[in-house]
């Protein structure tokens, strides 16, 4: 009986053993299943935050705003405006009609330079003396002098001749020839410049001397042209335009051009310009069609120059237009860079329409609101092929 319960009690105690064993085993087993899964979810998370992260700043370009600042960076908010039809062409700048003149030699003569001020681009004042041509060794004699003496005979003759026509010593007749005789002599030595030796080349105006075209020493005729004078207040635009335009000729109202020279754009509607006339036909022997303007010159431009000309035709209404200082290219591919906020920047290609020198359209690649970073472009790309994003930048998309 004794050994009945003994064995009772021993097999009950081992059972239970087994079942808190086992019990224990599970709970640790579901306990280290639970930690791995949560260690799991949570790599997930962080894996999930880390790409989201870089996907804020995979095409983003960082510029500290001291940076931006430094540079004078400056941006335009794209709106629509008002633009026009643009024909690219060539041409020329001259003086206009009327605001330059040829001086030419009212004798055979050597020349002598009235000194040293006479030089290209000088500037004259109307009646002063340029130069002087003397003929006193030549076989003919010295024409100034023979002008001198023929006034200074025919003035006394005219001086006699107005007493005794008082007296009616001699007629009317006789006087009126002697007074005729008086003023062709007075002419002619005027013509001469006035003096006794040489003959003096007045400047017929107020300008600056465009061209000299004979120097000390040199022999000239009566007529050949000695200099050129320009006033270089009206200047003429002459483009010559391609045949294919021809049709959109009517429709053309202003001009924009720039020189070799500088990279300034000058706006025919900013100098008081104004259409004269387009050509009928195509200029001699060429395939250009002539398109002239005139314009006021304010020092800037220098006659005689080539220029590049933006002709402006029909408007277009509502066009997205950009600086041509925003553009970059690449490979054939135009690209603008947009600022996002106050030190993230996006390059964003674009196509672009036509361009008046000044500015550009864009016909894709831009949205109204957008800020197109117009200066300071150069130093924005480098920042985007440097790849440096600092430290705690965010960006809210």
């Amino acid at each position: 009986m004794k050994r009945t319960v003994l064995l009772t009690i021993t097999l009950l105690s081992y059972i239970m053993w087994s079942c808190s064993g086992s019990s224990s085993h599970t709970t640790g087993e579901a306990h280290e299943h639970s930690e791995h899964l949560e260690e799991h979810d949570h790599e997930h998370n962080e894996h999930e935050g880390h790409d989201h992260a870089a996907e804020g700043h995979g095409n983003e370009i960082i510029l500290k705003k001291a940076e931006a600042e430094a540079i004078g960076l400056t941006t335009k908010t794209i709106r629509p405006e008002k633009f026009h039809s643009v024909i690219p062409c060539s041409g020329t700048l001259s003086a206009a009609q009327g605001d330059e003149m040829t001086v030419v030699a009212p004798v055979a003569g050597v020349v002598s330079l009235a000194g040293r001020h006479i030089a290209d681009g000088s500037q004259v004042a109307k009646g002063s003396v340029l130069l002087r041509l003397s003929a006193e060794k030549m076989a003919a004699g010295d024409p100034a002098r023979r002008a001198y003496i023929d006034y200074e005979t025919a003035r006394k003759a005219y001086e006699r001749a107005s007493e005794l026509v008082k007296d009616q010593i001699i007629s009317r007749q006789e006087y009126e020839k002697i007074a005729k005789d008086y003023e062709t002599a007075r002419l002619a030595y005027e013509a001469m410049g006035g003096s006794q030796s040489g003959s003096a080349v007045t400047a017929p105006m107020t300008g600056y001397l465009k061209n000299i075209l004979v120097s000390d020493g040199d022999f000239v005729e009566m007529g050949q042209p000695l200099m050129t004078l320009s006033q270089n207040r009206r200047l003429q635009l002459r483009a010559e335009v391609p045949q294919r335009y021809y049709k959109s000729l009517p429709t053309v109202m202003s001009a924009h051009f720039k020189t070799t020279y500088d990279d300034q754009v000058y706006d025919l509607s900013q100098l008081n310009g104004k259409l004269l006339s387009y050509g009928r036909g195509t200029l001699a022997g060429g395939a250009y069609v002539p398109v002239v303007f005139e314009f006021d010159n304010r020092g800037e431009v220098v006659p005689g120059a080539c220029v590049e000309v933006y002709l402006l035709s029909s408007a277009i209404d509502n066009a997205l237009v950009v600086p041509v200082s925003a553009l970059t290219e690449e490979q054939g591919l135009y690209f603008v860079y947009l600022r996002l906020d106050e030190e993230g920047y996006k390059k964003q290609e674009v196509t672009v329409g036509d361009t008046d020198g000044a500015q550009v359209r864009i016909l894709s690649g831009l949205h109204e609101g957008d800020r197109v970073v117009t200066r300071g472009v150069y130093q924005v790309k480098l920042a985007a092929n440097s790849g440096v994003i600092p430290e705690g930048h965010s960006h809210n998309h």
